[in-house]
């Protein structure tokens, strides 16, 4: 559930284009304020860290634990019968190695602040969501650079893998609690995951398009400012605009800390 929630929360950067309700230039402004929008929500619901460690934290460890357990402890023989069962089998245990290497190193940079990990050490913050997102995915300022690319590759790989292992998941699950017994009903299901997945995928797919090539960091920045301004008032931005500065190591860590900043109260808002 989380991630379907996840993906379609992160490709809202290019279905917001469509969202009238927010206010843009352009569609791409649009997206950009429609996705800053979702992330605020998120980082303002209630118990937000006992819902990570109930909802996200303990049943990802307890999949991961178990996954790796019996993993290990089976084996395959695609190599002698290269059946399609027997080839989704080593699937889903690779992309499962893979997701969770991927699910580690992207909490480590964007939730936990572990910006030494990001191209030129940017750090990730809800308060400015998509361009510093932009930042993490490519370099400073949203620039490509080498590390950038080998993380956006990384980014690709990651997300696929996800999705596929948590589609086929599904599929066999429900072979395995009884739920599909007949050839029909596992065909049937099949339908239903093979289209769950291919939706999964192309709004990951479209929210990593969306930041690598269509995000100009610098314009998000400023709509990210007028929002920040409009939500928690002149003044908390002009706490953050006093401590802005350009050398990475500095930048990673005033972000970090803005990103989680309590709620300062309400304080002046911006007149249009």
């Amino acid at each position: 559930m989380f991630l379907i929630i996840h993906l379609t929360t992160n490709s809202s950067v290019i279905w917001g284009a469509l969202n009238s309700r927010v206010s843009g230039a352009s569609a791409m402004d649009r997206g950009v304020a429609t996705f800053q929008h979702e992330v605020h929500f998120i980082n303002n619901l209630p118990l937000l860290l006992l819902i990570e460690i109930f909802g996200l934290w303990l049943p990802i460890a307890f999949h991961a634990i178990f996954g790796i357990y019996f993993a290990t402890s089976g084996s395959n023989n695609v190599v002698r019968y290269a059946y399609q069962s027997n080839k989704r089998y080593v699937l889903q245990r690779l992309t499962g190695y893979i997701g969770f290497a991927f699910i580690l190193y992207h909490v480590a940079t964007l939730r936990w602040g572990w910006s030494w990990l990001t191209p030129t050490g940017t750090a990730w913050s809800h308060e400015f969501a998509s361009s510093t997102l932009a930042a993490a995915l490519k370099g400073t300022g949203g620039q490509w650079t080498l590390a950038g690319v080998i993380v956006s590759i990384g980014y690709f790989v990651g997300v696929t893998a996800l999705v596929f292992h948590f589609a086929n998941g599904l599929w066999t699950a429900a072979i395995t609690w009884g739920l599909t017994i007949s050839e029909k009903a596992q065909e049937r299901w099949g339908y239903v995951c093979a289209v769950l997945g291919e939706g999964l995928m192309l709004a990951g797919w479209s929210a990593l398009f969306g930041f690598m090539f269509l995000v100009d960091a610098g314009n998000a920045r400023t709509i990210e400012e007028h929002l920040v301004a409009e939500k928690y008032g002149v003044e908390y931005l002009a706490q953050l605009e006093e401590r802005y500065v350009d050398e990475p190591t500095e930048l990673a860590e005033v972000v970090h800390e803005a990103a989680n900043r309590a709620y300062p109260g309400p304080a002046k808002k911006i007149q249009d």
